[in-house]
């Protein structure tokens, strides 16, 4: 594994995880109505943390290697979903957008198993729980909705 390219996958992800603090989810995410099986805050820090670690890992044993170009593709398409999924629905509290866009996070994660899998056992490896915690992340936002069908979109204009 290339140390250099870790670190440079290590700092996209600290962009991504940066939407976390910009729009951190409040007490306007407490009030809402949640499913019981919905892990306590705490967890929420330490596996975005070790995510994060293992993708960078998974990327930096990949991305030298010839015929990387679908996992670095699926790589960068899942860093932007992630990225994106924080601010539609934290920042404009859009949950059903959101739920769009974790579809196609989820999408390019399962295209990161399987292509970091087919270059390198290991960095696959290291995606799997990538893709757990999507699915959990997906069935929360999906159960979310459902239980709070008048949630309204936050209101721009009144900013």
């Amino acid at each position: 594994m290339d140390i250099i390219l870790f670190l440079i996958f290590l700092a996209a992800c600290f962009g991504a995880a940066g939407t976390g603090a910009t729009f951190p989810p409040g007490e306007w995410y407490q009030k809402l109505a949640k499913p019981r099986w919905t892990p306590p805050n705490w967890v929420f820090p330490v596996m975005w943390t070790t995510i994060y670690l293992l993708i960078s890992f998974a990327a930096g044993r990949v991305a030298g290697l010839e015929d990387s170009a679908y996992a670095m593709a699926f790589w960068a398409a899942q860093i932007a979903f992630n990225a994106l999924w924080t601010p539609i629905f934290f920042g404009l509290r859009r949950l059903k957008g959101a739920l769009f866009v974790m579809v196609f996070l989820w999408l390019s994660v399962l295209g990161c198993v399987v292509s970091h899998w087919l270059l390198d056992f290991w960095a696959g490896l290291a995606m799997l729980p990538y893709l757990i915690w999507v699915s959990v992340a997906g069935m929360l936002n999906f159960a979310v909705v459902r239980l709070n069908p008048s949630v309204e979109p936050l209101d721009l204009s009144k900013l």
